[in-house]
């Protein structure tokens, strides 16, 4: 490969933050940053399964380290911002990837339900945009995750898409507000893939894993796209790494849609 098409995909010297790397999306999107030569901070309110990204990291010798914070926690974000400054000097990137899924028809939603998910969702978003913004300096690059629930109407996720439709405007927003410094703000908005979030909806009642119903659902997820596919969690991680590099300097503002073709924007 040319050396200059290397260069525009390299994050060498640079310093990332990834919410959610405990599993799926969050833990691949911290090893991908990581092998593209980024030292990575990965956070995640769940201490016990990040030991597994830990582990991982360790065994590719990936310049990572890890946090547990809540990013429904203003203050939590604030504080990995600037102890990733005080310790690495400068943070050129930031993932907003941690999520939660709860399903639920729009008559039967409760206000633990919505306050659960917009905490996360939307706020951890919103929090995760203000520290990274608190402490990047000139240039650098935001990716939040939104999702094709946010622009098609999905039965029973009417409080996920309400938050992910958010997620779309607080980046176009806060592109503009940091467009000066030349950060950019992009969001990646992804069609149906398959993560351990998505993999608890398909969990027997004793806990274990119904594969049968898992198909069933893949297959029919997987129906819906032009390509016949289901994403998978190195996809979201791929379009991540470009948001982040000088290959998507050009890019602010925007929505990227790696979804199969369900959704054409």
């Amino acid at each position: 490969m040319d050396r200059r098409i290397e260069d525009l995909f390299s994050l060498d010297g640079r310093v990332a933050v990834v919410t959610g790397a405990a599993m799926g999306m969050g833990r691949e999107t911290t090893l991908t940053l990581a092998r593209a030569g980024a030292r990575v901070v990965g956070i995640d309110r769940n201490a016990d399964v990040m030991e597994e990204t830990k582990a991982l990291a360790a065994a590719e010798n990936l310049q990572c380290t890890f946090a547990v914070a809540d990013v429904s926690r203003r203050e939590d974000l604030m504080g990995v911002a600037q102890r990733t400054l005080a310790s690495h000097g400068r943070v050129d990137g930031w993932a907003n990837i941690a999520g939660i899924l709860r399903y639920s028809l729009i008559e039967d939603i409760t206000p633990d339900h919505v306050n659960e998910v917009l905490a996360v969702n939307q706020l951890g978003v919103l929090w995760g945009i203000a520290a990274a913004g608190s402490v990047m300096g000139k240039g650098g690059s935001i990716v939040n995750i939104a999702s094709s629930g946010g622009e098609m109407p999905y039965p029973s996720l009417a409080a996920y898409g309400m938050t992910k439709a958010a997620v779309m405007q607080l980046t176009r927003t806060a592109a503009l507000e940091f467009g000066e410094r030349g950060i950019r703000v992009n969001a990646i908005a992804p069609g149906f893939v398959d993560t351990p979030m998505v993999r608890n909806t398909h969990l027997r009642e004793d806990g274990t894993l119904d594969e049968a119903k898992r198909h069933e659902h893949l297959t029919a997820r997987a129906a819906q796209s032009p390509l016949g596919l289901t994403g998978e969690v190195q996809d979201m991680a791929m379009t991540i790494l470009y948001l982040m590099s000088e290959a998507g300097r050009f890019y602010t503002g925007q929505v990227l849609r790696p979804n199969g073709g369900v959704f054409f924007g």
